[in-house]
C-alpha cells in the first residue's frame, strides 16, 4: 500500500520528488525543496488518512552545507511514517508555513525560529515562543556555532499577549509564579464577567537546553539526562531514548527485557492516572477523593522502591534491555497488589462517581470537540476523550505490546468528566496488562551490547506515556556522539488545547480544566 501511495505522489508531483528512501521497516525519507512544502504535504493528506507527529530542525551545516528541516507523518491506516526532509540555506533561512492548514505546527514553527534562526513564511503569529527577550539578537541556541553568554537582566516589557478593545473585557494575569508548588507559566486571561473570552499561556520560563547539552555526549552519558526530563515521566522518556538507539544500531533486544520494560512503563502510568483522579478533585475542592487518590499513589510509588529501589523507576531502562530483574516473589507480590489495587481504586471511583456536585462540576467543563483535536495533533488521554481513537502501543506498536491484549478507550463529549473517565478505564487496562506480563514472562538476557550506528542517519521512536506520546529523534556523528537531538512530549503537543478548552467556561473553572490535562511544564522545558 505504501508503494502506491509513493507511486501517485511521484506521478502527481513529478521532479519535485528528489528522492524516496527506506530508511527502515515502515518508515520512508523523502527528500524535497522548500517551495514544494505546501503541495506535497496538501497531497498527503487529500489522499489519506494522515496524523502529524513530529518537526525537527537541524543544524546540518558542516555536513551539507545548509539547514535542514525534517517533518514525520504517520499515515494512520497502514502503519506507515513518512519523512520530509528539505534544506534550507543560511543565506535564506526561511521557509513555507504551514500553520494555517495544520495548527499543530504553530509552535513548532515559532520554536524553530527562536532555536536556530529558520523563519516561517506566512505565520500568522510572529511571537516569540521560548525567548522572552533574554537573548540577544540573532542569537540561536541550537546552531552549531552558538557561543554560551550571560543572560540579559533589563527590564524589559515583552507584553505580547491579546490586546482588547473597549472596556468590556477584563484582563486578569496568573503566574507566571503561582501559590502553589507548580512550575513557572504565565496565563492572561480576557474576560466578561467570570465568562473566559479568551487565554493566552507563555510558558518556556524555566527552558534548560537539554537538547543542545546533549550535543557531543555519548549515549551513555544522554542517557542519564534524558531521564531526568521529567520527574513523572522519566521512564516513558528513558524507554523513547533507548528505543531509538536500539533502532538505529539495529540492536535486537530479549524478550524477557521487552516485557520488563513494558511492566515498568505500566507501572509508570498507573501511579499517574491513579494520582490523577484524585488531584482532579482538587479543582473543586473535594478533600476525600484527593486524599483516597494520594494514598493509592503512594502504594504504588512505594512499589516501586521495593521493586526497582527508586519510586520513579528512575534507573530500570537502560541501553540494550534493563538494569534488573524480578523473582517469583515479586510476580507474587506485585499480583497480590493488583488485586487490592483494583478493589481500593474502584472504591475511590465509586465515590467520585455517586457523589452529584463532583458529575456537575465536571461534566459540560473544559469541553474540547474532536475537530479541535485533531487540528491540534492532541494526543494520549485528551484526544482519547474527545473520540480520536489514537495510541502508539497500538498503532505503532513497541517493545511487546502487540502480543498483549488490551483495549484503546475512548469517549466522546471531551469535557472533564470523560477525561477522568479515560484514566479510570486505562487504569483497569494497565492492571490487566502487568497480569499478562507476569503470568507469562520469558527468559531471556536483560541485557545486550549496542551495535554502532551509521553516521549522520537519524531516526525516531515513540511511547505512549501517561499523558500521550513521547516522540524522541536523533542523529549521531561520526565518533558516534550525538549531532543533534529533539524532543517532543505529549505536553508539548497538548498545551495549546488547553487554551481553548477554557473558551466560555468560567474563571473559576479554569484550576479544574487545567487539572483534567495534568500537563508537565518540564517536559516542555526541556
Amino acid at each position: 500500500m505504501i508503494r502506491v501511495i509513493l507511486k501517485k505522489l511521484k506521478l502527481h508531483l513529478g521532479d519535485k520528488i528528489l528522492q524516496v528512501e527506506e530508511t527502515s521497516a515502515n518508515e520512508w525519507l523523502i527528500r524535497i525543496v522548500k517551495k514544494d512544502l505546501p503541495e506535497i504535504v496538501e497531497f498527503l493528506y487529500d489522499n489519506n488518512k494522515i496524523r502529524f507527529l513530529n518537526m525537527i530542525g537541524n543544524d546540518e551545516r558542516s555536513i551539507s552545507g545548509k539547514f535542514a528541516l525534517y517533518y514525520i507523518f504517520l499515515l494512520s491506516d497502514i502503519k506507515q511514517c513518512i519523512t520530509l526532509k528539505m534544506m534550507i540555506s543560511e543565506d535564506d533561512p526561511t521557509f513555507p508555513s504551514l500553520s494555517i492548514k495544520l495548527p499543530a505546527l504553530d509552535w513548532y514553527e515559532r520554536e524553530v525560529n527562536d532555536l536556530l534562526g529558520l523563519r516561517a513564511v506566512g505565520h500568522p503569529n510572529r511571537t516569540p515562543l521560548i525567548n522572552h527577550g533574554r537573548w540577544d539578537e540573532n542569537s540561536y541556541p541550537l546552531r552549531k556555532d552558538f557561543k554560551i553568554m550571560p543572560l540579559k537582566y533589563e527590564n524589559k516589557n515583552n507584553n505580547n499577549f491579546m490586546q482588547y478593545l473597549g472596556n468590556d473585557v477584563t484582563q486578569i494575569p496568573v503566574g507566571p509564579i503561582h501559590a502553589g508548588i507548580i512550575e513557572p507559566g504565565h496565563f492572561r486571561f480576557g474576560a466578561v464577567g467570570e465568562k473566559i473570552l479568551h487565554l493566552d499561556a507563555k510558558l518556556f520560563y524555566t527552558h534548560r537546553g537539554i537538547e543542545k547539552s546533549l550535543e557531543g555526549k555519548t549515549l551513555e552519558e544522554a542517557s542519564f539526562i534524558i531521564e531526568r526530563i521529567c520527574g513523572v515521566c522519566n521512564v516513558s522518556h528513558s524507554a523513547s531514548f533507548v528505543l531509538l538507539a536500539e533502532k538505529l544500531s539495529q540492536t535486537k533486544i530479549s524478550e524477557r527485557a521487552q516485557y520488563l520494560r513494558v511492566l515498568f512503563l505500566e507501572l509508570e502510568r498507573l501511579y499517574n492516572h491513579v494520582g490523577d483522579t484524585g488531584n482532579i478533585c482538587a479543582g473543586f475542592g473535594f478533600a476525600v477523593a484527593v486524599s483516597q487518590g494520594s494514598i493509592l499513589k503512594e502504594k504504588l510509588l512505594r512499589l516501586n522502591e521495593d521493586l526497582t529501589g527508586h519510586r520513579y523507576l528512575r534507573g530500570a531502562i537502560v541501553l540494550g534491555g534493563v538494569s534488573l530483574d524480578i523473582d517469583n516473589n515479586d510476580i507474587n507480590k506485585i499480583l497480590r497488589f493488583m488485586d487490592d489495587l483494583q478493589i481500593e481504586y474502584q472504591d475511590l471511583v465509586e465515590i467520585i462517581f455517586e457523589h452529584e456536585i463532583a458529575l456537575n462540576r465536571m461534566q459540560k467543563t473544559g469541553t474540547l470537540t474532536y475537530r479541535q483535536v485533531c487540528d491540534l495533533e492532541v494526543v494520549g488521554v485528551a484526544a482519547r476523550a474527545s473520540g480520536r481513537d489514537i495510541d502508539c502501543r497500538r498503532d505503532t506498536p513497541y517493545l511487546c505490546y502487540d502480543k498483549l491484549k488490551f483495549a484503546v478507550q475512548t469517549t466522546t463529549y471531551g469535557d472533564v468528566l470523560d477525561r477522568l473517565k479515560i484514566r479510570v478505564l486505562e487504569v483497569r487496562e494497565s492492571i490487566n496488562i502487568i497480569r499478562q506480563i507476569l503470568n507469562d514472562l520469558p527468559n531471556g538476557e536483560l541485557t545486550v551490547s549496542l551495535q554502532n550506528i551509521k553516521a549522520y542517519e537519524s531516526g525516531f521512536a515513540m511511547v505512549e506515556s501517561p499523558r500521550g506520546e513521547d516522540c524522541h529523534w536523533m542523529m549521531v556523528n561520526q565518533d558516534g556522539k550525538i549531532y543533534r537531538y529533539r524532543i517532543s512530549s505529549a505536553s508539548y503537543s497538548n498545551w495549546p488545547a488547553v487554551c481553548l478548552a477554557v473558551t466560555s467556561d468560567i474563571i473559576p473553572d479554569f484550576p479544574l480544566i487545567n487539572k483534567s490535562f495534568e500537563l508537565c511544564y518540564a517536559c516542555c522545558d526541556r
